[in-house]
């Protein structure tokens, strides 16, 4: 007949076989530990792709806005001059890697920001319908730029928590940058 203790400090199996309470609070709080690192690597993760996806929704509007701009160039009577900064703000935009780009955003904005005032004044004539997109698409700029930044920031302040930095739980993945175009007034 085998005897089982019962004794607060140890724990025996029908076996024989002893475990101190200890250890199992050290396998506890590893797995507690492991999941929580999981978790919060796994959290980490999805902001990543938080700031990804918002910044290709606000580069597919940024590209719709060029578009827009160089529709508004060919269909409006502004002066060859104002055209020609236009289409090559328009076309820079589009064109621009990801260093030039936050000069050729700024530029494209404020030729868009003078013709709408221009526009405003009667000086020239745009279709309403152009300037209604244009709004429009200001607008939704606007928002993407704000959610885009708002992801910027939630990643910044998640890896700047002492557990991220310390079991490095970002891995290789680049900080999450904030361009100069962000912070123009459209």
């Amino acid at each position: 007949m085998e005897l089982v203790s019962h004794s607060p400090q140890r724990i025996v199996d029908g076996d024989g076989f002893e475990m101190s309470n200890t250890l199992l609070v050290i396998i506890l709080v590893v797995l507690i530990l492991a999941w929580y690192l999981s978790f919060s690597a796994t959290r980490l993760d999805r902001c990543h792709h938080r700031v990804e996806t918002s910044w290709e929704h606000l580069d597919a509007l940024l590209q719709r806005r060029a578009a827009l701009a160089l529709e508004i160039a060919r269909h409006s009577d502004i002066d060859a001059a104002t055209e020609i900064i236009l289409t090559s703000s328009a076309y820079q935009s589009r064109e621009a890697n990801i260093g030039e780009r936050e000069d050729a955003e700024t530029s494209l904005s404020e030729s868009l920001k003078f013709l709408h005032e221009s526009a405003k004044n009667g000086e020239l004539t745009i279709a309403v319908k152009l300037i209604d997109e244009l709004a429009t698409l200001t607008d939704k700029i606007r928002t993407a730029i704000s959610i885009h930044l708002e992801a910027i920031n939630s990643v910044k302040n998640l890896r700047q928590k002492l557990v991220f930095r310390f079991f490095h739980l970002a891995g290789r993945a680049k900080w999450p940058e904030k361009y100069h175009f962000e912070d123009d007034e459209l």
